[in-house]
């Protein structure tokens, strides 16, 4: 994964557009959301993407937090240069989309932080269907299947050290806590190299527009996230 093949920098701005952010979501993430299509009337930058861009830009602490407060659409946003341990991801007019907080050691290992943020993308995109859908099965809900909305909430990362090469990412748990037509999906995982467990990551998701769980609706769903997947991947290759 080469990150800066998917946004243009001008000093301390970062413009991610539509045609950028969707191949992203898709070719490098594997992450099909709606919300991530090029011509989406809600579109938003995968938050993915915006993490892989902040290692690479600041660099890869021991222990981080990135809690996403808006969505980034084709709009620049300001990575500052800063050794600050708390940094805000704002546009020109102040808004922020992302707060990022780090501590303990640091490092700017390239290949490091490469292998890292390749292994968690691969990991964060197999979140539909595969673990989300069995979580809503057990609370007895659903997403609305015309509307499915699925929000990057927050991401941490906790690693015992960074004397590190090519950390692989392992499933550690997941669930889901229903507040009305409201949830939130945590997504535990471990860093494991040569089969030591090295550090701990979870994941954390919104879920708007609950509705009671129908099995032939989510069955629909994913037939036509599957359909969606593959008709894009064709017109890839072909």
């Amino acid at each position: 994964m080469l990150v800066a093949d998917f946004y243009t920098q001008n000093n301390d701005k970062i413009l991610f557009s539509r045609e950028q952010s969707s191949r992203f979501a898709k070719e490098i993430a594997n992450d099909y959301n709606p919300l991530h299509d090029a011509n989406a009337k809600m579109f938003c930058v995968p938050g993915d993407l915006l993490f892989s861009v902040a290692l690479n830009h600041f660099g890869l602490s021991q222990h981080m937090c990135f809690t996403f407060s808006g969505m980034v659409s084709d709009n620049a946003v300001i990575f500052p240069k800063t050794d600050d341990k708390k940094i805000d991801i704002s546009d020109d007019s102040g808004k922020c989309y992302l707060t990022i907080e780090r501590d303990g050691e640091m490092t700017a290992d390239t290949d490091l932080i490469h292998n890292l943020a390749t292994g968690y993308v691969a990991f964060s995109g197999k979140t539909f269907p595969h673990i989300l859908v069995p979580l809503m099965s057990e609370q007895g809900v659903m997403i609305n299947p015309a509307r499915p909305l699925v929000i990057y909430q927050s991401m941490e990362i906790h690693l015992d050290h960074l004397e590190l090469h090519n950390p692989t990412l392992e499933p550690a748990g997941s669930a889901i806590e229903v507040q009305g037509k409201k949830g939130i999906v945590r997504l535990d995982f471990h860093f494991v190299e040569n089969g030591e467990v090295v550090g701990r990551g979870a994941k954390r998701m919104s879920l708007r527009g609950l509705q009671p769980f129908e099995s032939a609706s989510v069955d629909r769903l994913i037939k036509e996230y599957n359909g969606y997947k593959q008709r894009y991947q064709q017109q890839a290759t072909s």
